[in-house]
């Protein structure tokens, strides 16, 4: 495959600006990777190969015009700048990935792991937002997969690249997707990729993501290691199967071949294996029901990260918040804490170390990521629990025995004696 440019290279942007490469860092079917500087900055550059688009130039207008509006959300490697054309091919400039940032591919082939379960529930969080904004937006990413995310394995901090198959709703560059991701109906070729086959592929990406196994590849699949281009249309097109479907079991998970799932799935908590079977169940697949949502998974993972708590042993387990729970290390029978129930529909542990944010306390917000609160224990008596306000707002905290108190910021009150919190914008009950 031809080396269009090596060190030193100059490449013109279309902005009158120009792009000195430093290096080579990688290679594609569709184009080869460069650092690159630009005024004293560095960045990457995407240059495509010649032929390896099916319509160069409305591909070329549509980073045009996605440049033109902006990242959707900060989680992106957008494109910032586009080259002037040259032997019949151009390229794009995007920020570079920080050192810290890992393929996504390098968890599922176990080189690399999340530092905790917080984490990894943070990754689940941070992606599916990501794409929640696109499609708020007004796009929609037609070719999700493994290759397009890149993980801190310390915070779960995600970044999504590949972005320039990204299209406004109801236009499709040609791009159907890569297999064991695209949508049944994508693979059957009865519809263009769209918002509702982004919702598939964002579902298989945090299904692997959790689970680290695939949620169509079982029993069935293994059974033919050679899979034909039949096969695969009929295992993930016309009659995709969930390795724990409720009501089907020919495609379970397989002991020896897929340890991930089987290890992984009695672990998590019983709402997202729910979630994963509305997603995966066949009149999901089929087109006969909706599939879950961006905004759907945020708030289930927002609920995950609300009951992963600290054992001690020194492991993080998941609470069980209808009642007591076995910490999934060491096997510790740990009480159900008291519960902070916001909006009907998030329950918060009110477990040492736990963070409240702000779509906790204000129901016109879904922002998962500012702190409000903290839960601490009393420094005199650990046995004492209590939640800490860190924002600049008061709260009216009713306690069990009718009394009403002022928490400012930084002022605590204690979990176990209060009935009710009424935050500034939003009624929160202590059970």
């Amino acid at each position: 495959m031809e080396r269009y440019f090596t060190k030193g290279s100059r490449i013109p942007l279309q902005n009158g600006q120009s792009a000195d490469v430093i290096a080579k860092l990688g290679e594609g079917g569709q184009g080869t990777v460069y650092r690159v500087r630009i005024g004293g900055k560095e960045y990457a550059l995407k240059w495509y190969h010649k032929g390896a688009l099916q319509n160069p130039r409305r591909f070329y207008q549509n980073l045009e015009n996605n440049i033109r509006q902006g990242a959707p959300s900060p989680a992106f490697l957008w494109p910032e700048f586009l080259t002037k054309e040259r032997d019949g091919s151009f390229g794009y400039v995007m920020k570079l990935r920080p050192s810290n940032y890992r393929e996504f591919s390098d968890f599922l082939l176990a080189k690399v792991h999340f530092s905790s379960l917080s984490a990894a529930a943070n990754a689940a969080l941070n992606i599916t937002n990501g794409f929640r904004e696109l499609h708020r937006k007004g796009f929609s990413y037609q070719d999700m997969n493994d290759g397009n995310f890149f993980l801190d394995s310390e915070t779960g901090e995600a970044l999504i690249c590949d972005n320039d198959n990204v299209a406004p709703y109801g236009e499709s560059l040609g791009i159907a997707g890569k297999a064991r991701y695209m949508a049944p109906e994508v693979v059957r070729n009865i519809k263009r990729p769209d918002v509702m086959s982004d919702r598939f592929s964002l579902a298989v990406v945090l299904f692997r993501l959790l689970f680290l196994d695939h949620p169509l590849e079982g029993k069935r699949v293994v059974e033919h290691p050679c899979l034909t281009e039949e096969l695969e249309l009929k295992f993930y097109g016309k009659e995709p199967v969930f390795i724990y479907d409720k009501t089907d079991d020919s495609n379970r998970p397989v002991h020896g071949i897929h340890a991930n799932a089987l290890r992984f799935w009695p672990v998590y908590p019983k709402f997202i294996r729910e979630q994963f079977l509305k997603a995966f169940s066949k009149n999901a697949m089929n087109g006969q029901e909706p599939r879950p949502t961006d905004n759907d998974w945020q708030i289930v993972f927002t609920q995950l990260r609300d009951c992963i708590v600290k054992c001690p042993c020194g492991g993080e387990t998941f609470l069980n918040l209808d009642g007591d729970s076995l910490c999934i290390n060491c096997g510790l029978k740990i009480p159900r804490p008291p519960v902070l129930l916001s909006q009907n529909r998030y329950k918060v542990a009110l477990f040492p170390g736990m963070k409240l944010y702000r779509c906790h306390t204000d129901r016109d917000s879904d922002d998962f990521r500012e702190i409000v609160g903290e839960v601490i224990r009393n420094p005199k008596n650990p046995a004492i629990w209590g939640l800490r306000n860190l924002s600049d707002e008061a709260w009216q905290a009713e306690t069990k025995d009718g009394n009403v108190k002022t928490i400012g910021k930084n002022e605590v009150l204690v979990a176990t004696k209060t009935k009710q919190i009424h935050f500034p914008n939003c009624i929160a009950t202590v059970e």
